[in-house]
């Protein structure tokens, strides 16, 4: 069930509810009874396990980044070390 704000036009509280979807809107508020207005709220919604861009595809570009990296140090070395032996 989500949670819905209202926030009353008359003393300005804030009120969470647990409604269902098909619960009519609160119109009054329960401290002053004065009207009161639905809030949007930033949602809670999060995605988790697999199939989402982030937990599939997002990792495998970070891996492949530091791999890269990895690659372009040791290739880095390696020239250092033949530099040196030239000298």
């Amino acid at each position: 069930m989500p949670i819905y704000e209202y926030e009353c036009t008359k003393c300005g509280e804030i009120t969470e509810v647990w409604q269902k979807f098909s619960d009519p809107p609160i119109t009054r508020c329960e401290k002053c009874s004065g009207k009161v207005r639905k809030l949007i709220s930033q949602s809670t919604f999060h995605l988790k396990g697999t199939g989402w861009y982030v937990t599939d595809y997002g990792s495998k570009a970070t891996r492949n980044n530091n791999n890269k990296k990895g690659h372009k140090d040791s290739a880095n070395k390696n020239k250092k070390k033949s530099k040196a032996s030239k000298d």
